[in-house]
This record gives C-alpha cells, sequence and structure tokens, in this order.
C-alpha cells in the first residue's frame, strides 16, 4: 500500500556500543532492574528504545523539524511514566509498545500542524510548488503530503493501527498487544482504516479535479 512509503528517511546511524552488560538484558531483565531503581536501568531504556522511537516519529511526522527533540521528549516521558504506573502489560517487546506511544505522539502532532496549517492558510504549499521543476518529485511530495493530511483528520483509532501495521510493519497482535485491545478489533481498525483514508484520498482527487 503506498501508504508504507509515507517517510522515506535515511536510516538512523547505529548506536555506539556501551561494552556493558546491560546491553544484553532482555525485555524482562531490564523492567526488573527498572522496578529495582537500577541506576543502570534509565540508560538500558533509553538505548533500547530510542531507535524506534526517533525512527517512528520521522516515518509519522515526515520531517525532522524544530520540534522533534520535544516530541521524542514526550515520547519517552509516556513511556516511563507508563511503566511507573505498572500499565504496560508486557504482552508485547518493549520496541512494538514504543513505536505504538511514539505513533501516537506523532499523530497528535500532525493533527497540530493541520489546525495550524488551517489557520495560516496555503501560502506554504504554493510557495513549495514554485520553487521545484522536478514534476516527478513534486508529485511524490504532494501525494505523502496528501496521506498525512488525510491521517491527520481521520478517526485517531483507525490512523494508529493503520500506521503502526503498514508503516511500521508490526503484526496484528503486536498492535493489539500494544494497545491492549482484541486482534478482531485491530483487525477491524486496520480494514475501516484503510477504506477511510482511500475515501478520503480519492474525495480529495475529486475535489482537486483531473491532475
Amino acid at each position: 500500500m503506498v501508504i508504507r512509503h509515507i517517510a522515506p528517511v535515511p536510516s538512523l546511524p547505529a548506536l555506539a556500543p556501551s561494552g556493558e552488560a546491560v546491553s544484553e538484558w532482555s525485555d524482562h531483565e531490564l523492567l526488573r532492574a527498572l522496578e529495582a531503581e537500577d541506576p543502570r536501568a534509565g540508560h538500558a531504556l533509553y538505548d533500547r528504545l530510542i531507535r524506534v522511537v526517533e525512527w517512528t516519529l520521522l516515518r509519522v511526522v515526515g520531517r525532522r523539524g524544530p520540534d522533534h527533540e520535544d516530541l521524542v521528549q514526550a515520547a519517552f516521558e509516556q513511556i516511563v511514566l507508563t511503566l511507573h504506573q505498572r500499565r504496560y502489560a508486557r504482552d508485547c517487546s518493549l520496541t512494538s509498545w514504543a513505536s505504538a506511544i511514539s505513533c501516537h505522539i506523532g499523530l497528535n502532532a500532525l493533527r497540530a500542524q493541520r489546525r495550524q496549517r488551517s489557520l495560516q492558510g496555503s501560502a506554504s504549499a504554493l510557495e513549495s510548488r514554485a520553487r521545484t521543476d522536478l514534476e516527478s518529485q513534486l508529485a511524490a511530495r504532494q501525494a505523502l503530503e496528501q496521506i498525512r493530511a488525510q491521517l491527520s483528520e481521520m478517526n485517531p483509532e483507525r490512523a494508529e493501527v493503520l500506521v503502526l501495521h503498514e508503516v511500521n510493519g508490526l503484526e496484528l497482535a503486536e498492535i493489539a498487544a500494544a494497545l491492549r485491545i482484541s486482534v478482531a478489533a485491530a483487525q477491524s481498525r486496520l480494514s475501516r482504516g484503510r477504506r477511510e483514508l482511500l475515501q478520503r484520498l480519492a474525495a480529495a482527487e475529486g475535489k482537486a479535479g483531473p491532475s
């Protein structure tokens, strides 16, 4: 599905090896260390999740904007808060769960950007269209922005499952565990999300007229 290409971001650089045994901790061992307030646990959690948090945010939002670090911080704050409140059900991996949280943060940011742009008008879009003479690149960029625009206006639950499955490549069972819903509910949201996105894209194309 075209949504898989929502953000062709470059690969994140590999994290430098710490040389610590904590890098080999399993999720269970890491969680036990956090509960025991092991001073190494916070760094281990960050090292374990930073790549998936950044990757997910970049895939959803599409660019490393001035608020990128704030979004990463918000994702980690939500992760730590959920762990502190013992609300992580442990039915999926830490990375899958962090991906779901980051997706939620990213979609919220998209909605906020969409609301702000609707107030400011479409001048920036027109300027960017005038700055390029490569039609294929422009068309691809416009298609991706159209997808993001529609995701920001979709039913949030459907949009979240759609991104986690089509962009992040999570299986339905992983998504269900991360969101604490049934697999059937995840499948339903995915199917309805695909249908809603395609209908929205078709409606937007109809309003724009034939290209």
